[in-house]
């Protein structure tokens, strides 16, 4: 992207028609922003900054509200080629100054910055003369030298003073060095205090930034998918996976978590299983799953086949046929009030073929689920799913809901017995129902990948997501809740 200066007449530019570098010694520089949102006096600063860039560039189109992103100031206009830091107001390059495109320049600033250097001089110097005044001061309170005519041969002072005397001359050279060392102290605060008042400024921002910085990773952390997201509130767990607590959540994924992928992916393991969960439980789109968590759209596929594939391979027996007693056992009281102490199961199906392949009855045939039947089982179905030779060959007893078959209407014993398998029938379908509506995946439309074998494999997906969906339905608290006595 070429960048241009903004400032009129000025042709500076970092690229030419053929994208080529023009010159690296140019650089541009943006706008300076307005903190408003910082510290009183950082606020004054950088709000007087801004308006001096607008007012020194003069294009009636960057004012204080809008300043275009494109527009730049180049470093010609800076005496040292970039602008200063933003709270040293008094330095010329603290707004461009040079070669602006009007007559009009103001020059305060480089005088300002100029009369600071004076001042400072000034100081120096003054405590400097400071320094000798006082040396000379010293000197004159010395007692004067004594008179050698007034006094016998005898009284005569010595040429070189004795150890007795010494400390004279040694309190005469510490009164200077005291002086000397004041003198310098003085000069030295004067350079100090600036850099101290620097020093305090940069202390406010730092600390502000860092302030900034916890308050956006915090505000960021609260939208990102992972586990703080859904850590206490099993609201949204329910929500996003249909499973009924965090903990639950949590030991699937430790089960899981040794076999899922060893990637470089930016996905932790619980965003992956997050992830399968949101799209079995909301039917969300590929690409809507890979927008939310910044990946490519073959990357979530990837990820969801192989995550299925684990589950299946992990929680596969949790689906399985009981044994008769434990059957017995659990059984609902209204199956018990209804048809006594037997195993009863319920076939149900729809009128079409599934792919204009095979029936209901074919699939019944073939599913295994006669092999799971013994003598005595009765099995519920509905209208139209006509399994009774099929079901009295094992021994088991086939109930249906009564129809009229050219009859005007029912005999009041078939209206009693159909009132009866309704009462029951409606908890199965609960239990079916609970798994389609939970996990709407299941009620779109199936894709032609899902229903084909997989390679070396005699199951299809969609045989392993029904899989799962049921191990994740047997999770969950049962539909028909046990009486209270």
């Amino acid at each position: 992207m070429t960048r241009s200066c903004c400032v009129i007449n000025c042709n500076s530019r970092s690229h030419d028609h053929r994208r080529r570098r023009i010159t690296p010694d140019i650089h541009f520089y943006r706008f300076p922003a307005w903190k408003r949102n910082s510290t009183s006096h950082v606020s004054d600063v950088t709000k007087r900054r801004r308006m001096a860039w607008i007012a020194a560039v003069r294009r009636p189109n960057i004012t204080f509200d809008h300043t275009p992103p494109h527009m730049e100031v180049c470093s010609k206009h800076f005496h040292k080629g970039k602008p200063a830091y933003e709270m040293l107001e008094c330095d010329p390059d603290w707004a461009p100054s040079l070669n602006l495109g009007h007559s009009e320049v103001k020059a305060a600033g480089t005088d300002r910055f100029e009369r600071l250097g004076r001042r400072v001089t000034r100081c120096q110097e003054e405590a400097v003369t400071g320094e000798k005044e006082s040396a000379e001061q010293a000197s004159n309170s010395l007692p004067p030298p004594p008179d050698n005519t007034s006094h016998d041969a005898d009284d005569v002072t010595p040429l070189y003073y004795s150890d007795n005397t010494a400390p004279t001359a040694e309190t005469e050279a510490g009164t200077s060095g005291v002086v000397a060392q004041d003198g310098r102290a003085q000069l030295e605060s004067t350079g100090a205090q600036q850099e101290y008042s620097e020093c305090c400024l940069h202390l406010q921002e730092i600390v502000r930034l860092r302030e900034e910085n916890g308050m956006l990773k915090e505000e960021l952390s609260k939208k990102s998918l992972d586990e703080n997201f859904l850590r206490d509130n099993d609201c949204k767990v329910k929500y996003y996976t249909g499973l009924p607590s965090f903990a639950l959540l949590m030991g699937v994924l430790m089960e899981i978590h040794p076999s899922l992928p060893k990637t470089d992916r930016k996905l932790s393991h619980f965003q992956i299983l997050l992830l399968t969960l949101m799209r079995l439980r909301l039917d969300l789109p590929l690409d809507h799953i890979a927008h939310i968590f910044d990946i490519s759209r073959q990357t979530t596929s990837t990820l969801f086949s192989d995550t299925i594939n684990v589950l299946y391979s992990h929680l596969s027996p949790l689906v399985h046929w009981p044994e008769r007693r434990f059957i017995q056992a659990s059984m609902p009281h209204q199956f018990v009030e209804m048809f006594g102490n037997r195993e009863t199961t319920k076939s149900t199906g729809k009128s079409r073929n599934l792919f204009q392949l095979q029936s209901d009855k074919r699939i019944t045939e073939n599913s295994g689920f006669l092999q799971k039947l013994s003598p005595g089982d009765l099995v519920l179905a509905d209208r139209g799913f006509d399994v009774k030779e099929s079901v009295a060959l094992v021994g088991a007893t086939l109930k249906m809901p009564a129809f009229t078959r050219g009859r005007s209407q029912l005999d009041a014993k078939d209206v009693e017995e159909t009132r009866k398998l309704a009462h029951v029938r409606i908890h199965v379908e609960r239990v079916i129902g609970c798994m389609r509506s939970k996990y709407t995946f299941l009620n779109d439309t199936i894709r032609l990948g899902l229903v084909v074998p997989l390679e070396g494999e005699d199951m299809t997906l969609l045989d392993k997501i029904v899989a799962v969906t049921c191990a994740l339905i047997n999770m969950c608290p049962s539909v028909v809740m046990k009486p209270t006595f």
